[in-house]
């Protein structure tokens, strides 16, 4: 799985931020195994930096699927690792729901052969 951090130039990141993000949402998407090939975490800061505000932070998570088109989820919260974090739990809820069709659809398929 490759994963990718971006920040705008108005939040210092740092080595420790982009490892606590990559943590944060590997082990959230661990349990779909090879099917996420791609992870891209942006982060952004509302207010730029003029001025402060609750939930000015924002992560966007985009995960690829193989095979799939690529699906993404976004948090607002007032520190980026909440903001991650959300994010994160967003994409990973998003993602069994997009595998659990899959699978349905897929059970639907093989029950309607076995009928046959």
């Amino acid at each position: 799985m490759q994963f990718q951090f971006n920040t705008d130039n108005s939040i210092e990141a740092d080595q420790q931020m982009a490892d606590s993000a990559e943590s944060v949402v590997t082990n959230d998407l661990s349990h779909f195994g090879d099917r996420v090939t791609r992870i891209e975490v942006h982060v952004t800061d509302e207010n730029s930096g003029s001025k402060a505000g609750a939930n000015d932070k924002k992560c966007v998570i985009e995960a690829r699927l193989a095979g799939l088109e690529p699906r993404s989820a976004s948090h607002n919260a007032s520190t980026v690792q909440e903001a991650v974090a959300g994010a994160s739990g967003k994409i990973r809820r998003q993602l069994e729901s997009v595998v659990g069709k899959l699978k349905n659809k897929h059970h639907d398929k093989l029950t309607a052969t076995e009928e046959s």
